[in-house]
């Protein structure tokens, strides 16, 4: 009797045992499955990273130039004008400064529409940009629209007084000051001499007299 139920009671258990073992070998092929689809994703997300990106082609603008311009090749020995324009400088002076470089090349009309398209910067070429598609077919015509455009910022043109605001610098030497008066005289244009030698003498330091005035005046900066 008491064989029995030992024996009942070991089967017992044992049924317990194969009970719980297949409940651990449930729970173990669950993890497994759970890291293979881990794994899965992984891979793909790999994949998916190794495919290169999609690349965003350049913004296309509308030209202003005509198809001649367009056409015309620049040539490869000239690296370009060493002048810029943002568009608060003065155009009168950034085209002489534009005309000085251009005579040392002696370019076409159509290359330096150009080259002064590649001088402009900032808000300079958002105004370049605008201009209506194809408008633009001569340098003469683009030199107007752009004295036009930045007509504000031109400088008040030279006149005579402006010569009493020409003052000898500390340290300045008389034949410095001379020269730079006379650069001066020049700029304005004025040919009234008792009014150049006034001035002459008002930004004097070294006090010249009158007369030295008038004999120096007549000679140096009249020539």
């Amino acid at each position: 009797m008491g064989m029995m139920q030992g024996l009942q009671e070991a089967m017992a258990a044992s049924k317990v045992e194969q009970v719980r073992m297949q409940a651990d070998l449930a729970a173990s092929q669950a993890r497994n499955d759970e890291l293979h689809r881990t794994n899965e994703e992984l891979r793909r997300g790999w994949r998916d990273t190794d495919e290169p990106e999609a690349v965003t082609p350049p913004r296309e603008f509308s030209t202003p130039f005509s198809q001649a311009i367009l056409e015309t090749a620049i040539p490869n020995t000239f690296t370009g004008p060493k002048v810029t324009f943002t568009g608060i400088e003065d155009p009168e002076a950034h085209l002489t400064a534009f005309h000085t470089q251009m005579m040392l090349v002696g370019d076409s009309d159509a290359v330096r529409c150009k080259l002064f398209m590649s001088t402009l910067t900032g808000m300079a070429m958002d105004w370049f940009v605008s201009l209506p598609e194809g408008h633009i077919t001569s340098f003469t015509q683009l030199s107007q629209l752009f004295r036009e455009q930045y007509l504000a910022n031109r400088a008040p043109p030279p006149v005579s007084y402006d010569l009493f605001d020409v003052k000898q610098y500390q340290g300045e030497t008389l034949k410095e000051y001379i020269s730079r008066f006379g650069a001066h005289v020049v700029k304005v244009g004025t040919k009234e001499e008792p009014m150049i030698v006034y001035a002459f003498r008002k930004g004097c330091v070294l006090g010249l007299s009158a007369n030295h005035s008038f004999a120096i005046a007549p000679r140096l900066l009249l020539k």
